[in-house]
């Protein structure tokens, strides 16, 4: 990838831009809270081609939340299945939605 590929990717929210350290600084948490939250699966951070974590913004939404929950009291752990469980919660309800927009539009008289 070349610089001006990067450019063009900024506003990607799945384009890794931030490093361990920035994105640490960003959240206002730990490199070791990151490392913490991606051996407990809830994040992979994409690797640069020298081996360094790369971070993107929708993986720091979700490193905010765990951070949220952490300092509210949660284990890390804990956190983390939390978050896990919410995500497929939201994604099982999208397609629910779906799957009624497309049954109603299959059988009208049904959705009246």
């Amino acid at each position: 990838m070349t610089p001006d590929d990067t450019f063009g990717r900024l506003d990607d929210d799945d384009y890794p831009a931030y490093t361990m350290g920035r994105a640490a600084e960003m959240l206002g948490t730990t490199q070791g809270f990151l490392r913490a939250i991606g051996e407990a699966r809830l994040i992979t951070p994409l690797r640069s081609a020298g081996g360094h974590r790369r971070y993107s913004r929708y993986q720091l939404r979700i490193a905010a939340r765990a951070r949220q929950l952490v300092d509210n009291g949660t284990p890390i752990e804990a956190a983390c299945r939390i978050i896990i469980l919410e995500d497929q919660l939201e994604e099982a309800q999208r397609l629910n939605a779906e799957y009624r927009r497309a049954s109603d539009s299959a059988n009208p008289t049904a959705a009246a």
